[in-house]
């Protein structure tokens, strides 16, 4: 596994890297290459900051490579191993490393007052005068937004983006102890994650305007039929008033006898058919599924139901199933997307 960090300056890429290393077993690899954000374009101006973790970090690496190529090489070899990189400066160098299934995108970012002062503080260590607010955040926008090298531009490309509002060194460790950056299911989905994923794309197709639903039917392994939401065929979509009382904005469970849509469920039945189906096969649904959608679920032989959220029919629905003989379960996927640490560490200390 190889973990790439990026993000802005004393953002805590450093800090990340560092707590990997110490306490997950990582290893350091480096790129000679040196990245610098000045002031100005002015090559005297000596008020500049290092993006290099041998220069900013506590740590050395004993594996540094001249190429981006060389040093995929070096890890593609060893990729069962842990590895850990804050050399991720510019698009060619993430063009070449996303592409390969052990590879992991990281982003850390934090508010610009903070970094600021920890950027103070890291200058003060190394009595070095520091630069005053107004000066920082013109370093920081050219390191940022700098046309084609700026760091904002790979933010976009990464799996997981990390907010660090922590205020030390102890919050951001049991925060990154609790998240589990190494966790493989990072690189590839489990099953589960992987049609959960599916229904949520399917989802995007809806029309409702009530809710977006997805749905997808699985028998070993294999992906049957999938659904979402809407008005049935050659009438008008939902969101084109081709359902009024979803365009009424009745309450949850208020007029469902009057509703026109077809549920996500109901389409991906409705397309696989009970022949295809038979036993065995495993619904997964962004909801738990409404009453309606429970029977005929029930009818057609599903032996098991995964959903991701709650509805307000939970409890009548989950009775149904179980008293069918089907299995039901809610699957939370591992976090991804946009993480804030220090909520993260705040919900997991509930």
């Amino acid at each position: 596994m190889l973990i790439g960090l990026c993000g802005g300056i004393c953002a805590g890429k450093n800090a990340i890297a560092e707590y990997l290393i110490q306490h997950q077993g990582f290893q350091l690899l480096e790129l000679i290459s040196k990245s610098e954000t000045r002031l100005s374009n002015d090559p005297n101006d000596d008020l500049l900051i290092q993006t290099k973790s041998r220069e900013n970090g506590n740590f050395q690496s004993k594996f540094v490579f001249e190429t981006v190529d060389a040093l995929l090489e070096f890890v593609t070899k060893r990729w069962q191993e842990r590895w850990v990189t804050t050399d991720i400066i510019d698009e060619t160098i993430v063009e070449r490393l996303i592409l390969r299934p052990f590879f992991l995108l990281v982003s850390v970012d934090a508010p610009v007052s903070l970094r600021w002062k920890r950027f103070t503080e890291r200058c003060r260590q190394k009595q070095v005068e520091p630069l005053d607010l107004e000066k920082f955040v013109l370093l920081n926008d050219r390191h940022l937004y700098e046309r084609y090298i700026g760091r904002v531009y790979l933010t976009d490309r990464a799996q997981v983006r990390l907010f660090n509002s922590s205020s030390s060194l102890d919050e951001l460790h049991k925060s990154l102890q609790r998240l589990d950056l190494a966790d493989e299911q990072r690189l590839r989905p489990i099953w589960d994650q992987y049609f959960m994923q599916l229904a949520s794309l399917a989802a995007q197709r809806s029309n409702c305007m009530k809710r977006r639903v997805g749905c997808v039917l699985v028998r070993e392994r294999r992906v049957i039929s999938t659904g979402y939401n809407g008005t049935p065929r050659h009438l008008p979509n939902c969101n084109e008033g081709g359902c009024p009382r979803c365009n009424r904005g009745d309450g949850g469970g208020v007029g469902l006898s009057t509703c026109l849509c077809i549920h996500a469920e109901e389409n991906a039945l409705l397309e696989a058919g009970r022949e295809r189906i038979r036993e065995g096969a495993i619904l997964y649904c962004d909801t738990c599924p409404c009453l309606t959608c429970t029977v005929k679920i029930t009818q057609v032989g599903i032996s098991e139901v995964v959903y991701s959220q709650g509805y307000n029919m939970d409890k009548d629905s989950a009775a149904i199933l179980e008293a069918a003989g089907v299995h039901l379960r809610q699957f939370s996927p591992i976090s991804n997307g946009l993480i804030d640490l220090q909520e993260f560490k705040e919900t997991t200390q509930n």
